[in-house]
């Protein structure tokens, strides 16, 4: 009975981890402060070329 316990918890742990590797979060992915800050100051030089390029 023990032998028998100890192979299905090894077996359903793999397929708990087989399941949670193919369920992956929805969740976006973290960006942290400074690059944020990094993406904003891109967006805004892009935005200050377009503007003057456009006139």
């Amino acid at each position: 009975m023990n032998r028998k316990k100890q192979i299905n918890e090894a077996l359903k742990k793999r397929l708990k981890k087989h399941n949670a590797k193919l369920h992956r979060s929805n969740k976006p992915r973290y960006i942290s402060k400074a690059e944020r800050a990094k993406m904003e100051q891109e967006n805004a030089a892009a935005d200050v070329t377009a503007a003057t390029v456009g006139e």
